[in-house]
This record gives structure tokens, sequence and C-alpha cells, in this order.
């Protein structure tokens, strides 16, 4: 089957893409890898409404990418601080890439914002693309072939 004859609806990149492409989401889940974690903090640092970001953090959690932990500060109410899951903390790499893409087309003249450094050793962090045998592929896509996986469905005809 070709994949111009396949199904898109339960493509993984769609999928994923319902999760993660709505505005503020990626962004929203940069604050909680570089460390905020508290409504108020995110809401401070992004200046992004209350209502944008409540439904975002919601969305987050309902996906299965943050969880809500309780706390509370002595002489105030229970508040949550939002935590990445195992799915979340997963997401590293697109952020990632993101990031990288962003610094070589979009960053200031002075140069980027923020760099990525390899906790261990210093060195800058950057992402390769790899086969399970061990191939350094190029980042561009052109060594990757796309074929049909077993969750394949053939393309129906609409009325």
């Amino acid at each position: 089957m070709d994949w111009s004859e396949q199904d898109p609806s339960n493509c993984s990149v769609g999928r994923t893409a319902e999760i993660v492409g709505r505005p503020w989401v990626l962004v929203v889940l940069r604050e909680v890898f570089r460390g905020l974690r508290r409504f108020d903090q995110m809401q401070r640092h992004l200046d992004v409404s209350a209502a944008v970001l409540s439904r975002r953090l919601d969305s987050l959690v309902a996906a299965g990418l943050l969880v809500r932990q309780p706390y509370q500060a002595p002489g105030q109410r229970e508040r949550h601080e939002y935590h990445l899951t195992a799915a979340g903390r997963e997401l590293f790499p697109i952020l990632a890439a993101l990031h990288e893409w962003g610094d070589a087309h979009l960053a200031d003249e002075a140069g980027p914002a923020t760099t990525y450094h390899h906790r261990d050793c210093g060195g800058t962090v950057r992402l390769t693309l790899t086969c399970t045998e061990g191939h350094t592929l190029a980042t561009t896509g052109e060594d990757v072939t796309v074929t049909p996986g077993p969750g394949a469905k053939p393309l129906t005809a609409t009325a």
C-alpha cells in the first residue's frame, strides 16, 4: 500500500500534533522542563492569560504528559504544581529539535537566547537521527524511507 492510499486517521504524527500543536502547549512544556512548576510562575513568565494557561495545563494533564501535585505554602490554601510524567519527559527531544532549528534559523543577531549543554561534560547538545543498526542519518530525512506499519488502514472513498 502506497502512503497516499493510507488512511491518515490513526497517524501518530497527527495524534501528537492534536496535543502539542495547540497554541502555548510547547512553551508551557518548555517552562516545566526548565523547572517552573507552579501556575503563577508560568503565567508571570509567559505573560499568558490565566484562562488559556489553565486550559493548556488541564489538557496536558488529561493527555498524561503532566501530573498535578498538591503543595501548600504556610498560611495559604492548597495549590498544585505540575510535573512531567514519563511520557512528558519523552517529549524533550522534540523541544530540543525545535530549539536547535530555531537557533539555526530564527535566533537574534547576537545569537540564541539559551543553549543546551551536557550536564556531565559541558558539550553542546545536538540531535542526531540513528537507525536501530547504529547508523547516523541525515536530519533532512533524505536517508529515510516510509513504509506502512502494522496499524495501516487503506484510505476509503468518501461520498
